[in-house]
């Protein structure tokens, strides 16, 4: 038995803000307020419906993870956001076409309520869109000022206790690593210098952080993966965790993925290709944008086949992804994977999977499980990166030196790992002597 974590209680209220309030935030606001009303479930939130097993296996104790840490009530959250259209959570939700329109109608007071504030947007770093609802101000620190306004304003206009940002914005433009992301006194003279290499996303992160609240990256975005911003999270004793959602075919490919190499079958090549049509979709369209999200979807077999150690089955693999832009899909995304495989002897054989899914659907759980997750570890005073929480992302934020661990499998086995230290139980390790003993 470990010593157990002293974690403050989830009292009061939780306010969860989103920059960016399109599909997945309207998806994920709509689906916890049906949920509160008995009109749905949350499938897919691990944080509502999953279960931990702690002690022996004979002891058969299987509790939900809700009931074994303090998580935040789904009655005790607040939503609010910002995003560049003006137009409120049920008229941005009906817009989006995710949910039923009769579940939106039975939720239109409750969402009609929640509208965007004018976000910091520049269409220099998302190409394809543009909004009226934004913020004018002279300089980047102006815009992160502004934003650490709106927050605390939010938190007491609802009374809330706690606060906690997850990005569900779009893709921005391809950005590497400079000399201004390097130091907290480099990035905040670039702010007010409003250098290039800052972009709007890392405003938002930089005025979380500075607030004191906790920040998830949903987006590929190059965000909260600077040392400026890890080492001003570790200063304020703030969780940060990114980045990019796992959801739709980089879920399959974390899956797949890990089963092949573990029966050491070796992949001549790994082709995949989306239609997408929601706004996302038109985004992506942009090659400065898409280069930031394939760059995301690539690195995760390359972490997981670990080529270097098993050259014969993956050090020759091709792997392309493709992202096409196809406005009749809206939010039913569809992927298709052609994957060359071989086994014994060097014998060719082939998988093909084709998945129709819907984007926000699967993302929304995955933002509710963040928020609350963020917040737990707040309240337990974790700061900085969260590499537990790498089980949500497509490109999982490592401490520095460290590669990410995209094993899908492992990472549910780290989460749970995790969540059993603070509660100071036994960590698992599933090695099942039980020729000799019980575990």
């Amino acid at each position: 038995m470990n010593t157990k974590i002293n974690i403050k209680s989830p009292t009061g209220k939780l306010g969860i803000l989103t920059p960016g309030m399109g599909a997945v935030s309207t998806t994920f606001m709509a689906g916890v307020i049906a949920a509160t009303k008995g009109l749905g479930k949350p499938f897919g939130a691990i944080s509502q419906m999953g279960k931990i097993r702690i002690g022996k296996r004979t002891e058969n104790l299987n509790p939900d993870i809700k009931d074994f840490v303090p998580l935040a009530s789904l009655d005790n959250l607040v939503f609010g956001g910002w995003d560049i259209f003006s137009e409120n959570t049920y008229d941005a939700a009906m817009r989006a076409g995710v949910l039923d329109k009769n579940l939106l109608y039975s939720l239109k007071d409750e969402l009609s309520a929640i509208k965007p504030m004018k976000a910091v947007f520049n269409p220099k770093y998302v190409k394809n869109i543009n909004g009226e609802n934004v913020k004018k101000e002279a300089t980047n620190m102006d815009y992160a000022k502004a934003l650490m306004v709106d927050m605390e304003n939010f938190k007491q206009e609802n009374n809330c206790d706690r606060l906690v940002t997850v990005w569900c914005a779009s893709t921005e433009i391809y950005i590497k690593e400079s000399d201004v992301h390097q130091t907290i006194e480099s990035f905040e003279k670039g702010l007010i210098e409003n250098d290039p290499d800052i972009s709007p996303s890392m405003i938002y992160a930089y005025a979380s952080i500075k607030s004191g609240v906790p920040f998830a990256n949903g987006a590929p975005n190059l965000t909260i993966d600077i040392p400026a911003l890890v080492n001003l999270s570790i200063e304020q004793n703030v969780p940060i965790a990114g980045k990019d959602f796992k959801t739709g075919q980089t879920l399959m490919k974390t899956i797949l993925g890990p089963g092949l190499k573990t029966r050491l079958l070796g992949i001549d090549g790994w082709f995949s290709t989306n239609i997408l049509g929601n706004r996302d979709g038109e985004v992506l369209d942009d090659a400065d944008s898409f280069k930031t999200k394939e760059v995301s979807k690539l690195s995760v077999l390359d972490s997981i086949l670990e080529s270097d150690k098993y050259p014969e089955l993956y050090k020759d693999m091709y792997h392309k992804v493709r992202i096409n832009y196809y406005p009749p899909k809206g939010d039913d995304k569809e992927s298709w994977d052609n994957i060359d495989i071989f086994g014994w002897l060097g014998y060719k054989m082939q998988i093909k999977i084709n998945f129709l899914c819907k984007d926000s659907i699967l993302a929304a759980p995955v933002v509710l499980d963040l928020a609350l997750f963020m917040d737990l570890a707040s309240r337990a005073d974790m700061k900085g990166i969260q590499e537990w929480l790498s089980f949500y992302f497509k490109a999982p934020q490592t401490k520095e030196g460290l590669e990410p661990l995209h094993d899908i499998f492992l990472q549910r086995i780290k989460f749970e790992n995790t969540l059993r230290h603070l509660k100071g139980e036994t960590l698992i390790n599933h090695l099942g002597l039980d020729y000799y003993e019980e575990e």
